[in-house]
């Protein structure tokens, strides 16, 4: 995961976003996306990137260039990103411009009208946001599993770098709410064991950031379950 604000990787944690600051991490000197994405893909030759375009989901800008140069410096990794897009036009135009999977965060939904229309679509992720107990997003987006694309994740941000393990009622919930769906965990995930839990519950897979950058998860832990 990398969580981008100003043009740098912040430490997510529990959701607190007015709080981030820059990124310090053993894995990288700097603080800059692109150095970071290289520490990470030293740990693992990860295939996936799962971008959160902070300024942008919360509409104060956007790291449009940090974001070109990940993918020019990267261009074997896919993008997974959120940025807080909530229109069919602006979600066709961001798919057509070839930048990778399109995240839709619960969030940023004014109601189910994107996310309907897009489910069919094997580059669209939907991402599920609670806060706490509490669903972020219209309510119906939740219930309708139905409209949900093959992707979703379940983002549970309270326990992004906050050590506490994954959601598991959640997840399984969500697992059984959409048969044949590929479920992915968001927040939570502390070690290879957390992991192990992960793909016994029959989850896809899972973003993890602290962990990693904390080398409490390594690139031997991640060879080994797969």
């Amino acid at each position: 995961m990398l969580d981008l604000k100003q043009g740098v990787v912040v430490h997510a944690r529990m959701g607190r976003r007015d709080e981030y600051r820059p990124i310090e991490t053993p894995l990288s000197p700097t603080s800059d996306p692109v150095d970071v994405a290289r520490g990470l893909l030293r740990v693992h030759p990860f295939a996936t990137l799962y971008v959160a375009d902070l300024d942008a989901i919360a509409r104060n800008g956007d790291n449009h260039a940090a974001l070109a140069r990940l993918r020019a410096a990267f261009p074997q990794v896919t993008l997974w990103v959120d940025n807080g897009i909530c229109d069919c036009c602006s979600a066709r135009d961001w798919l057509e411009a070839g930048w990778g999977q399109l995240v839709l965060g619960s969030e940023t939904q004014r109601d189910c009208t994107v996310v309907h229309h897009l489910a069919g679509d094997a580059r669209v992720v939907l991402s599920l946001d609670f806060r706490g107990p509490t669903f972020q997003g219209p309510r119906a987006l939740l219930d309708d599993a139905a409209c949900w694309p093959q992707k979703v994740i379940a983002m549970t941000l309270a326990r992004i770098g906050s050590d506490a393990g994954p959601d598991l009622e959640r997840l399984c919930a969500i697992r059984d709410a959409a048969p044949g769906r590929q479920v992915y965990a968001a927040g939570g995930v502390r070690d290879a064991a957390d992991l192990v839990s992960l793909k016994r519950a029959d989850i896809a897979g899972a973003l993890v950031a602290s962990s990693l950058h904390e080398g409490r998860l390594t690139g031997k832990d991640i060879g080994a379950l797969q």
